[in-house]
Parts: structure tokens; C-alpha cells; sequence
């Protein structure tokens, strides 16, 4: 019995008083006084910035931590734990959160040298009432999070339901990273709540020419312009246990030994709904009040871009390899660092493939300089990946580059 509408219809029928809400973010009152709002129009996620003069730059977001629903390959519904932005204030922060995780979470980005303070707000399980999940975030790979800002439960605060706590974060590192919850980490991960966190460098802006071509924006302060781009892209590998996420809905014991991805997926889609690039195209589940599955995967590009792709894979199982059938790939960043040893020396590389493991992460550039203007195809070569569940018909692991 799915108990999920009734719930949501009398949570909104409460009229709590603000004192009881819990949603307390903390942000600098110069940020919230003179800051300005950028507002990402796929996902509804807020930066509140503000530069003080002579100074880093200070970011404010607010992000809620919940339950879900996700539309697999085949059509079917999927429930699922995650992340989402926060819309409006107090006590609505927790009933607009209410079964509106976002799979996968938001794709953030910082820039080198901010100053960060990212409020999370656990509005509970709507549709698991039996459960009291603590929730937290870990920046996976960040080198330099204070223990009590790691999100590893063992050493570090973690957010009960009703409540906010407001992580503080220097950001002193360019890269490619991942954002995920770090309780009970093989469940909450398997269920959906992770994300991209993608770092920009000091040196963008600046001009830099490499190869003949001068940019304005890298992957690394590489000083020679190696990992400049024209235009970027983040994907997100990964998958879903159906049947580990059936038993959950369905309140049952949980096969953690028997954990295996029958639905790959990029950016929480899986082919060919990950080319539906009109967000009003996607199917909605149906008990998920509004669409779970927000960022599409398509690339595009001018023929002559050179194209950043930041690739991550967050699966809790499985390996994949991924490769673009026509486009020359080059691998200028591993772990979110650039690739180079200690005494400068390069180590990018081109590359037909890359495999990732879990909580692995590259950049690759691809430059379209003497590619045909086309349709191409990004894709996994572990061919059992290209499936959504037992329909073996084109699914799972791929997407399109249209060069034009």
C-alpha cells in the first residue's frame, strides 16, 4: 500500500509555528544583506553570492534531504532517498522538500577560493514513516574538510530529521568532484542521494593559447592553456538495484550482499530518456509530485569546440568504460587533480575509453577540430549495461554528442 499521497495531503494541512520548524540556515549577514541570487534553471538551485572588496568571494545554498521517486528505462517507478533544492522559507522549506528528491542530486559549482556555507535540511521519509535517518554530506575527494564537515558519521555531525546544520567549506582546490550522504553510505547511496561538485580555477578568465587556439576557461590552473575549453559537460555513471529498491519501498529486509545495478544510468537516466533534452518531455512517477530526473545528457557542441567532459561514476557496485565511437579523447585530470606528477611532468594522455570505479572521477577534453558534423554516440562497452532491466533492446548506458 503506498502511503506516500495521503501523507503529503495531511502534511499540508499543518499550520506549524515557525519556532517549531527547525529550519535554521546559517549564511553571513553581509552575504544575506547585499548578495545577489544566480538561480540554475534545471534544478532550481540557489548561490547566494557576495564579493567583499579585496576579498574571496562567499556562497550560500540550502539543499533538503528526503525520499523520492524516479521513472527506470523500462517506464516503471522506482523509490528512492535524495537530495533536492530548497524552495521557500521556514516551515514550507520542509513541506516543499516532501517526496521531492532530485536523482540525481543538483550539480553544484564553486570557484577556487570561495568561502562556502551549504545549510542541509533533513525533512524525513515521507513515504518510510518507520524510519529516522540521520543525512549528511560528504565532499568526495575534497582534501581539506574539517572532521566535524566530513559527513562521515563516525567523526563528523550529521543531520537529524526536522533539522538543518550548515557546513563551512574553503575551497581551495580546481577539480572534479562528487557530493553524496555519507550515513549508512551503501543504502543511501544505492537509493540516490549523490551528485556532482564541480570546481572552477583561479586561472579562468585569464587568457591562455595552446594547440593554436586561445581560452578563456580551463579545468586546472594548468599555466599553459593544456586544459582549456570551449564548452562543459558533467555526467554522472551509475545505477539502480530495482529490486533493492522494490523491498525498500515495500518496507521488507534488504539484499545488501546481493546488490547489483539492473538499470545503468547517466545523470539518473537511462537510454534513451537520457537524449529527452525538454525537461516537459520526461516522465514523472507517479506518486512523485513534480520530476525527479532533471538533467539530461546530451552534448552539444560547434564543430572546432574543444568540449570539457567531467566524467564521475558513483556507483556502489559495479565498473564501467565508457567510449565516444568517432571523437579523440584526452584525459588531462584523474581525482580531481590535474594530471601531472610532482615535478610538473605530464601524464595526459589520449585514450579510445575510460573505465571508473566507484567514486572515481576524470576530465576529458574532446576537440572537434577536423570532426565531421554529426551525431555521435557515448556509450559503455560492457554491453550487459546497455540494457534497461531485462529489456536487452538498446538502454542503460548511453547518450548522443551532436556536433553541428
Amino acid at each position: 500500500m503506498k502511503l506516500s499521497k495521503s501523507f503529503a495531503a495531511l502534511l499540508g494541512t499543518l499550520a506549524l509555528p515557525t519556532a517549531m520548524a527547525g529550519v535554521y540556515p546559517q549564511c553571513p549577514s553581509d552575504v544575506t544583506a547585499l548578495g545577489t541570487d544566480s538561480v540554475d534553471p534545471a534544478t532550481g538551485l540557489t548561490l547566494r553570492t557576495y564579493t567583499p572588496p579585496g576579498g574571496n568571494r562567499k556562497v550560500c545554498l540550502h539543499v533538503v534531504a528526503g525520499d523520492g521517486w524516479q521513472v527506470l528505462g523500462d517506464g516503471r517507478q522506482a523509490y528512492g532517498f535524495g537530495f533536492a533544492a530548497a524552495q521557500g522559507v521556514d516551515e514550507q522549506v520542509m513541506i516543499n522538500g516532501t517526496a521531492a528528491a532530485k536523482f540525481p542530486a543538483p550539480t553544484i559549482t564553486f570557484m577556487e577560493g570561495d568561502e562556502v556555507w551549504l545549510s542541509l535540511t533533513n525533512v524525513g521519509m515521507i513515504h518510510r514513516p518507520d524510519l529516522f535517518d540521520q543525512h549528511s554530506v560528504h565532499w568526495h575527494g575534497y582534501p581539506q574538510a574539517s572532521a566535524i564537515f566530513d559527513g562521515v558519521p563516525q567523526a563528523s555531525a550529521t543531520v537529524q530529521m526536522g533539522s538543518t546544520f550548515t557546513y563551512y567549506y574553503k575551497v581551495n582546490d580546481p577539480g572534479t568532484f562528487m557530493w553524496h550522504c555519507h550515513v549508512e553510505a551503501t543504502e543511501h547511496m544505492e537509493m540516490g542521494m549523490l551528485g556532482m561538485l564541480n570546481v572552477l580555477p583561479r586561472q579562468n578568465g585569464s587568457a591562455r593559447t595552446n594547440d593554436g587556439k586561445t581560452f578563456t576557461r580551463f579545468a586546472y590552473n594548468d599555466g599553459d592553456g593544456s586544459t582549456g575549453y570551449d564548452r562543459e559537460f558533467s555526467l554522472q555513471m551509475g545505477a539502480v538495484d530495482s529490486n533493492f529498491h522494490e523491498l525498500h519501498e515495500l518496507v521488507q529486509p534488504l539484499p545488501f550482499l546481493e546488490l547489483k545495478g539492473d538499470f545503468t544510468q547517466l545523470n539518473g537516466r537511462g537510454y534513451p530518456m537520457t537524449t529527452l533534452e525538454n525537461q516537459a518531455d520526461m516522465p514523472v512517477g507517479p506518486d512523485a509530485p513534480a520530476l525527479s530526473q532533471q538533467l539530461h545528457s546530451v552534448l552539444r557542441a560547434t564543430a572546432g569546440d574543444r568540449v570539457l567532459l567531467r566524467l564521475t561514476n558513483l556507483s556502489v557496485d559495479a565498473y564501467y568504460t565508457l567510449t565516444a565511437m568517432g571523437l579523440p579523447m584526452r584525459i588531462v585530470g584523474r581525482g580531481a587533480y590535474i594530471a601531472r606528477g610532482p615535478a610538473g611532468d605530464s601524464w595526459a594522455h589520449n585514450t579510445a575509453s575510460v573505465t571508473l570505479g566507484g567514486g572515481d572521477g576524470v576530465d576529458l577534453l574532446i576537440d572537434t577540430r577536423g570532426v565531421a558534423p554529426g551525431t555521435y554516440y557515448l556509450y559503455t562497452t560492457n554491453l550487459n549495461f546497455l540494457s534497461n532491466g531485462a529489456n536487452e533492446d538498446r538502454g542503460g548506458l548511453m547518450t548522443t554528442f551532436v556536433l553541428q
